[in-house]
């Protein structure tokens, strides 16, 4: 199902950090792949016999949850030719923000934006950032029934086949309830950029340990996640150091 995922990379440097990269990686992990605050991973790391603290944690989400996102987004096949647009609204310290998020037909998240508005302006940049992002042009993109899309289209992307439907946007709006279930846990987000870098490594890291369970039989879905955990060990760093003992 990853075929073509084994794509040599460099991984991140992890100089001058005095713990091994197992630890670090695995905190990364745990943090993204499930819905666990800084201080809960702390306390999983210390069942383990591992004394690390919620603010070192916090660290490393920070500097490498992004790199490893990007490294797993580089492996991923191409864009399927149907997007699927869509935008809800989250509160960020009291104030209405609106997270606009892009998958393709198959459920891969394509780009995901926090805006302060919901208009035309917000749209264009959604589609132009996406544009750029992908470096590709879809045959149809399919969004909810918001105008603003249709006016963003014309003027970005007026070659390609536009369907505006509610009933139509499932996919997008189905892959908004992992956001909505982390965004609980963390009791809300504390600020745009914040949500931002959050948003972006998390919606990269955790579809890669979700591989749609429900559609593959057991031994399928196993032999899958044998493979995803190869990957990551590979782009965290893991493998190489397992490969030099």
């Amino acid at each position: 199902m990853l075929e073509g995922w084994f794509v040599g990379s460099t991984p991140p440097s992890y100089k001058g950090h005095r713990y091994p990269v197992e630890v670090i990686s695995h905190c990364v992990w745990l943090y993204h792949r499930f819905p666990l605050s800084f201080r809960e991973v702390e306390e999983l790391m210390l069942e383990r016999g591992i004394v690390v603290s919620y603010e070192t944690i916090r660290r490393w989400c920070g500097k490498f949850g992004q790199a490893y996102a990007n490294a797993l987004r580089r492996r991923q096949p191409r864009p399927g030719d149907k997007w699927h647009l869509d935008e809800v609204f989250i509160k960020i310290n009291g104030r209405l923000q609106y997270l606009w998020r892009a998958v393709d037909q198959d459920g891969h998240v394509l780009d995901i934006l926090v805006q302060s508005r919901r208009n035309k302006a917000a749209a264009r940049r959604s589609f132009r950032r996406l544009h750029k992002k992908t470096r590709t042009v879809p045959r149809v993109i399919i969004t909810d029934m918001l105008r603003s899309y249709g006016a963003a289209h014309r003027d970005v992307m007026p070659s390609v086949e536009h369907r505006s439907h509610k009933g139509l946007n499932n996919r997008a709006e189905n892959s908004h309830q992992p956001t909505r279930q982390r965004e609980r846990a963390m009791k809300g987000f504390r600020s745009v950029g914040g949500a931002q870098r959050f948003l972006s490594a998390f919606s990269g890291i955790l579809p890669h340990f979700r591989p749609h369970r429900h559609l593959i039989p057991a031994s399928d879905y196993r032999a899958e996640m044998t493979v995803r955990f190869a990957i990551w060990e590979q782009i965290t760093g893991v493998a190489g150091l397992a490969a030099a003992a």
